[in-house]
């Protein structure tokens, strides 16, 4: 058994898998992390606990400590390679460990190129080759972040809660389709450098995953879970259950 936990800047997501499929799932506020001890209880015994973390060392600490039960989890990290996909970051340990368990999510699901978006708090978009080169990438705030950000700095404009329109006709509606624009732009922009290569792909996840899917034109995906799915893809690999 596997307890996959992807501890994020806003959320934190765990699933059980059995090494076939997800049996369970649950999500809760970051801010929520002491909760994580009453889903653990549900747990299944002797499971190995592997964790992606990228909200800072405290919350690494409380993990380790609410799931003491299972013994120590295995933090993933980035590296040069690992489950078929090859970095080609500068330093590939600088990368973010959600955008490299996201990425050999993707991997494990297709063989072809694959643009990998993680929707959160922040937006990263990865460009990963039919030969599962990790080739280089954004980050740029999230949908939300950018409405807070234009909330929090300017004088006359609220946090927006409007509706995409393709000529909007007032405030809310003009900076929800602009925030929009900026984070499909990006995306659409990317996914240029792949979209002739055969079978090429955007899969998008996270929580701002649906709003995108919605309104991207090019061939994209949902993909609930890419996190988790790459923890586990790290999980099969390590001795403990190999």
């Amino acid at each position: 058994m596997i307890i996959a936990i992807d501890a994020g800047n806003s959320r934190i997501k765990w699933g059980v898998h059995d090494g076939r499929q997800w049996l369970d799932h649950g999500t809760m506020a970051t801010a929520d992390i002491a909760f994580l001890s009453e889903a653990a209880d549900e747990w299944p015994d002797k499971a190995l606990v592997v964790v992606c973390n990228v909200a800072g060392r405290t919350v690494a600490a409380q993990i380790e400590s609410l799931v003491q039960a299972y013994g120590k989890p295995v933090f993933l990290y980035a590296t040069a390679e690992s489950c078929g996909v090859r970095s080609n970051y500068d330093n590939p340990v600088q990368l973010g460990a959600d955008r490299w368990a996201a990425l050999i999510g993707a991997r494990a699901r297709r063989a072809a190129a694959t643009l990998v978006v993680c929707a959160g708090t922040a937006t990263t978009v990865d460009l990963m080759g039919a030969d599962g080169v990790f080739q280089g990438g954004l980050i740029l705030p999230g949908f939300n972040l950018m409405r807070s950000a234009l909330a929090s700095n300017t004088a006359q404009l609220p946090l927006a809660e409007g509706v995409f329109r393709t000529t909007p006709c007032n405030t809310l509606d003009a900076i929800f389709t602009g925030c929009l624009h900026a984070q499909l732009g990006a995306i659409e922009r990317m996914f240029a450098l792949l979209a002739d290569q055969p079978e090429a792909l955007c899969l998008v996840t996270g929580g701002g995953a649906e709003t995108l899917v919605r309104h991207l034109p090019v061939p994209c995906q949902r993909a609930d879970h890419l996190i988790l799915d790459g923890l586990v893809r790290y999980a099969v690999t390590l001795p403990a259950i190999a």
